[in-house]
C-alpha cells in the first residue's frame, strides 16, 4: 500500500525531471525511487510517469495529480507547522515569481530581508517579463503587476503603483509644456512595444479614463531602454514613478501633465486556490504587505 513518503517522492520525481536526480536530492538509491513509483502506479491502478531512455514525461492524469498533490502536500506541512508553531520555527522553500525589473528593484530586497527574520526558509526567485504561471513555473507565490484575468487565483492586493508622463529638459525646449495629454498625439513619444495598445496611453480626465494614440521614431520592448531613450529627448513618455525616480532625482526627465496621470497599476500577491497555505507562504505575504505599504510610489 502506497504511503506519504511514496507521493513525496512521487513529487520529488517530477521537479527533478529524472529518477537519478531525484534520488541524488534525497539521498536515496536509484532502486528505492523507482520501486516507490511503482508502488504508487500500482496502488492507484493509472501510469504517471512515462520513461524513456533519455527523460521522463508525465501522463495526462501524472501531470493533473501531480498538481493536486502540491497543494494537499503543502496543506500537510501547513498543519505541521501549526503543530510546531510553539517553536516558532519556520522552514522549508517558496518559489516566489515576479516581474523582471520590478523584481530586481524591490522584491529581493524583501525577499532577503524576509529570509533574515526566517533563517530556515529558502527562497528562489524566478522573474521574467511575462506574467508569471504558477502551475507551468511550479511556483508557490507570485506578485502581478495590473488587473488579474485569471480568477481561479487567490489573490492579495499590496498596493497602487503611480505612473506618469514625463520628459527630458531638452524635449520640453523644443516641443514646450503640453497642456492636455492630447497633445502628445502630434508630439514625439518613446512607446514601449509590450501589447497591441501598446501606443494607447490612458489618462484620467474627469474622473474617466481616456485614451491618447501616440506615435514615435524610437520603440523598445524593455522598460528601461525606453525611460532611458525619454531621458536623452527621444521622445515624451509614460511609465510608472518607481521606474523614472532616479531620473527624476537626477534632473534628467520632468513631470508634466500631473492632472492628468494615468490610472494606477495595481500589484497583487497571488497563490493556488488550495484551502490552507502552508506558514512560511502566508508569513511572507504579511512580509510583501508591510514592506509595499512603507514605500513611496
Amino acid at each position: 500500500m502506497e504511503s506519504l513518503d511514496d507521493y513525496l517522492n512521487f513529487i520529488a520525481i517530477v521537479d527533478a525531471g529524472s529518477l537519478t536526480a531525484a534520488a541524488r536530492n534525497s539521498g536515496r538509491s536509484l532502486q528505492s525511487v523507482s520501486r516507490s513509483l511503482a508502488t504508487l502506479e500500482a496502488a492507484l491502478g493509472a501510469q504517471l510517469i512515462q520513461r524513456t531512455t533519455r527523460k521522463l514525461h508525465t501522463t495526462p492524469a501524472g501531470a493533473a495529480f501531480h498538481e493536486r498533490m502540491r497543494l494537499v502536500l503543502a496543506d500537510i506541512a501547513a498543519a505541521r507547522a501549526e503543530v510546531r508553531s510553539e517553536t516558532r520555527v519556520v522552514s522549508g522553500s517558496l518559489r516566489v515569481g515576479g516581474p523582471a525589473l520590478f523584481g530586481s528593484t524591490y522584491l529581493a530586497g524583501m525577499a532577503a530581508s524576509f529570509m533574515q527574520r526566517w533563517p530556515e526558509v529558502k527562497i528562489d526567485l524566478v522573474l521574467g517579463d511575462r506574467h508569471a504561471d504558477l502551475v507551468a513555473d511550479k511556483l508557490d507565490l507570485a506578485i502581478r503587476l495590473g488587473a488579474l484575468p485569471d480568477s481561479s487565483l487567490h489573490a492579495r492586493p499590496l498596493g497602487n503603483l503611480r505612473r506618469v508622463f514625463f520628459a527630458s529638459p531638452s524635449w520640453l525646449r523644443t516641443h514646450g509644456q503640453p497642456e492636455t495629454p492630447e497633445a502628445l498625439a502630434n508630439l514625439p513619444c518613446v512607446v514601449r512595444t509590450i501589447g497591441r495598445d501598446s501606443n494607447r496611453w490612458p489618462y484620467i480626465l474627469d474622473g474617466e479614463v481616456r485614451h491618447v494614440r501616440v506615435a514615435g521614431a524610437f520603440r523598445a520592448n524593455d522598460a528601461a531602454a525606453c525611460n532611458e531613450a525619454v531621458a536623452c529627448g527621444a521622445g515624451a513618455g509614460m511609465a510608472p514613478y518607481w521606474q523614472v525616480r532616479r531620473l527624476l532625482d537626477e534632473g534628467r526627465v520632468t513631470l508634466m501633465l500631473a492632472n492628468y496621470e494615468p490610472p494606477p497599476i495595481p500589484v497583487q500577491a497571488v497563490w493556488h486556490a488550495s484551502a490552507r497555505l502552508p506558514a512560511r507562504t502566508r508569513l511572507l505575504i504579511d512580509h510583501f504587505a508591510l514592506q509595499f505599504s512603507s514605500l513611496r510610489w
